[in-house]
C-alpha cells in the first residue's frame, strides 16, 4: 500500500475526527482504494511531508501530494476514473461546491460552538494549549464562552437543516439514489460531532438523522469504524 492519509486526531490517535478528513476518508472507501492513516494532533501539523502544510487532510499517493478534502476528491475522480464517480460529472462538482459553501457558512460555525470545549477535552495537553491559544482570539473570547453560546445553537440547529431534510424526504442520499462527495460534504461535521461530543445533534425519526445512519453503514460501515463519544 503506497497511500497515505494525515489524519487530526485527539489524544487517543484511534479516533480521527475532522470533518474534512471524513470527507476524504469515505471518498476513497468510495472509491474502494487501501490507505493507511497516519494519526496527528494539532501539533505535530507543520511535521507532516516535510512541512508540506498547515491543514489536514493531506494525502500521499504515491508520488503525488494532496491537500484540501475538495482537491483530494477531484484528484480520486481523475486518478481512478474506472472506479465509482465520486461527482458523476461537472454537474456533480458544480452542486458539490454549493454544498461545500452552505456546510462552512452554515453547519460549522453552528456546530463548533456547540461541541467546542468536548473538542478541547478530547485533546492531549500540548493540544490543549494549542487549541485554546489559536482559537480564543478567533472568537474574541473564552473557549467557556464559547461552549455557553453553544447552548443557543444546539436548541437551533434542526432549523438550518431544513434544505437537507426537505430533499432527504424525496430521495435517500443528497446524490439522489446513490451517494456522491456532496453527502460526504455533509457527513463530515455531523461525524465530527458524533466522535468528540455526546451531545444529541439529531432527534430520532428526522430524516437527516435517517440520511446520516445510512452513511455511516456506507462501504462496510467505514462511518461506524470509530464509535460515538
Amino acid at each position: 500500500m503506497n497511500r497515505t492519509l494525515y489524519a487530526l486526531c485527539g489524544a487517543d490517535k484511534s479516533r480521527p475526527f475532522s470533518p474534512h478528513v471524513w470527507k476524504t476518508m469515505l471518498s476513497l472507501a468510495h472509491k474502494g482504494l487501501d490507505y493507511y492513516t497516519k494519526a496527528v494532533g494539532f501539533t505535530q501539523i507543520p511535521t507532516i511531508e516535510n512541512g508540506a502544510t498547515t491543514l489536514v487532510p493531506v494525502l500521499r499517493d504515491g508520488d503525488q501530494l494532496v491537500r484540501d478534502s475538495f482537491d483530494i476528491a477531484l484528484y480520486l475522480d481523475s486518478a481512478y476514473p474506472d472506479r465509482p464517480s465520486l461527482f458523476g460529472g461537472e454537474g456533480g462538482q458544480a452542486m458539490a461546491r454549493f454544498v461545500e459553501s452552505w456546510s462552512q457558512l452554515t453547519l460549522h460555525p453552528a456546530l463548533v460552538r456547540i461541541i467546542l470545549m468536548d473538542i478541547h477535552d478530547s485533546l492531549a495537553p500540548a493540544d490543549q494549549a494549542f487549541f485554546r491559544t489559536s482559537r480564543e482570539p478567533r472568537f474574541g473570547m473564552s473557549l467557556e464562552a464559547v461552549a455557553e453560546t453553544g447552548i443557543g445553537e444546539l436548541k437551533t440547529f434542526a432549523a438550518k437543516l431544513e434544505p437537507l431534510r426537505t430533499t432527504l424526504k424525496k430521495q435517500p442520499f443528497i446524490g439522489g439514489e446513490t451517494p456522491l462527495f456532496a453527502d460526504y460534504i455533509v457527513f463530515g461535521p455531523l461525524q465530527w460531532a458524533r466522535i468528540v461530543s455526546p451531545k444529541t445533534i439529531l432527534e430520532p425519526g428526522d430524516p437527516v438523522l435517517d440520511w446520516f445512519e445510512r452513511c455511516l453503514d456506507l462501504h462496510n460501515g467505514a462511518g461506524r469504524s470509530v464509535t460515538a463519544a
